[in-house]
């Protein structure tokens, strides 16, 4: 069985067709969140989540799939499930299609797939560094100016060393920034 960390919300208008499809899903490892419906529900459950992956059919009861994919949060992939015409005929870009008759293998290496890329954003988002706020930036210039001025270091040294003392004592670069401040300052 594949770890899956991917909220999965299915949408089919027949309730049992969505179940079908959960039962598959959750029988193979991943996390199926609810089936619903028609796109409102679908809508309401994925903005309780950061992101996820919608899987549903062309049509439901109160919108087609491309309304539904332009009222989803950012963070959610899409897998439609439709004819070949349907989705040949009105195929969306960034939006994965799957044809009937559904084959419960394509359907689990599309899935298994989306889940990956869905994985490999958010560990990029995690792994991303943190935007310092208009006061921590401002921090920062004020200790890099004083160690240029009073250490003839560029602008770079200056940004290397906040670095290297950061990194050597286990603080953040502000933090770092606050501590040259405060010896600096006295």
């Amino acid at each position: 069985m594949v770890e899956v960390l991917t909220r999965i919300i299915v949408a089919f208008p027949k309730v049992e067709n969505g179940k079908n499809i959960k039962n598959v899903l959750v029988r193979n490892g991943y996390q199926v969140v609810c089936v619903c419906t028609n796109g409102a529900q679908v809508i309401q459950e994925a903005n309780g989540l950061q992101d996820g992956l919608v899987l549903c059919t062309y049509k439901l009861s109160d919108m087609i799939y491309q309304e539904l994919a332009e009222c989803l949060p950012p963070g959610f992939e899409m897998i439609v499930i439709s004819t070949k015409d349907q989705w040949n005929e009105n195929g969306t870009p960034g939006i994965v299609g799957l044809s009937v008759p559904l084959k419960i293998h394509e359907l689990l290496s599309t899935v298994e797939m989306v889940s990956y890329n869905l994985e490999r954003k958010r560990r990029k988002r995690r792994n991303a560094p943190r935007k310092r706020t208009k006061e921590e930036q401002e921090l920062v210039d004020r200790a890099k100016a004083i160690l240029m001025e009073r250490n003839q270091m560029t602008e770079e040294e200056a940004h290397r060393y906040l670095q290297k003392t950061s990194m050597d004592n286990g603080t953040s670069f502000t933090e770092t920034a606050q501590m040259i401040l405060g010896m600096l300052d006295s």
